[in-house]
């Protein structure tokens, strides 16, 4: 595997599932792969669980890590084309990604939409440069339009927790033992809801993008719910079923899986980037949580409370943010195994 950016990339989802819980039962089984090998983390903006998840699965692998923080201790970095350097930006990226490239073995990548520019943000302007330009693997760690890593772990969680009723999730680990004992293969296809929520500020529509994706390619009946205007575009949301009622999108759900993003600009272009609803209304809290089938409830974190998630939702005993934050551990370490595989077998 040289690019991890989509579902597709990982090809079999049963396989890919299968690899992640061998990598959870023992995260240390395949140090062999990046004995004297580097992985360079390269972050253009801020991270806290991508940051710490990534790092860790590299370790787990036996990977020498570098992290660089773009914003922090690196020159600023040109990134348009044919433009004359006279500002504050002292290297062009054509000429630093070739050089992080030599000093590393597998690339993940970091950088967020700009938010301003459609055509640019869902071009993948950066990444694919890094991709062109860098001769090595490359993973994405959250781009101007998709976060695989996070949609995996989001996967992981689900296949955990599918059919496990009202207990207490909290406790990690035998939480999710208990799960799959519970649910076993002939568990039912869960009901998965991808819900808009307000927020106080413009968000990329990255995650939202990522999850519709991977749950259309998973055993789910999955559903998306936001205002209108706020659709997603169709190469992401594909067939999914969009409902704007939310309460009739939330009814008999399994899964509610809450997350902002900026108007995306399907409709109207002119409206990209933009918070074109602050309905408070689709604040999820223990009223929506009571039109679900004892559903679980998830989000990608950070998350601002009271906006998105009240307190009592995210603080229930069916609330599932800190498995899913821990399974990006898992996801991480399955998705740079797998390149350092292709690398041995080259």
């Amino acid at each position: 595997m040289r690019t991890f950016f989509n579902v597709e990339d990982l090809g079999d989802l049963r396989a890919a599932l299968a690899e992640a819980q061998e990598v959870k039962r023992d995260r240390f089984a395949f140090q062999h792969l990046g004995k004297n090998k580097t992985l360079l983390m390269i972050f253009f903006n801020n991270s806290l669980r991508t940051r710490l998840s990534t790092q860790k699965a590299a370790m787990n692998l036996g990977m020498n890590v570098i992290v660089l923080d773009v914003n922090a201790g690196a020159w600023k970095l040109e990134t348009e084309r044919g433009v004359i350097m006279d500002g504050d930006k002292s290297e062009h990226l054509l000429e630093a990604i070739p050089v992080m490239g030599s000093y590393c073995d597998i690339i993940g990548i970091r950088s967020f939409a700009g938010l301003t520019d459609r055509e640019f943000d869902y071009a993948e302007t950066i990444v694919n440069q890094f991709v062109q330009y860098s001769g090595r693997p490359v993973f994405a760690m959250e781009t101007a339009t998709v976060h695989p890593l996070q949609a995996f772990a989001d996967l992981i969680t689900i296949e955990e927790y599918r059919g496990y009723g009202g207990t207490e999730v909290r406790g990690y680990e035998n939480s999710a033992k208990k799960c799959r004992v519970a649910c076993g293969s002939a568990a039912r296809r869960p009901k998965v809801v991808l819900t808009w929520a307000p927020h106080c500020r413009a968000l990329p529509q990255a995650v939202p993008n990522s999850f519709a994706q991977w749950m259309n390619a998973a055993d789910v009946d999955f559903v998306v719910t936001h205002p209108e205007g706020y659709e997603l575009d169709p190469r992401f949301v594909g067939g999914a079923r969009v409902e704007y009622d939310q309460r009739k999108a939330f009814e008999g759900a399994d899964f509610i899986y809450a997350k902002n993003w900026s108007n995306p600009g399907v409709l109207n272009p002119a409206d990209y980037g933009k918070i074109t609803s602050k309905d408070m209304s689709w604040t999820v809290d223990s009223e929506h949580m009571s039109w679900t089938n004892n559903g679980k409830f998830m989000h990608c974190l950070p998350v601002r409370r009271g906006l998105i998630v009240t307190d009592d939702v995210i603080e229930s005993k069916n609330s599932l943010v800190i498995p899913e934050a821990a399974n990006r551990e898992i996801s991480a370490e399955v998705v740079i195994k797998r390149m350092l595989e292709a690398i041995h077998n080259a």
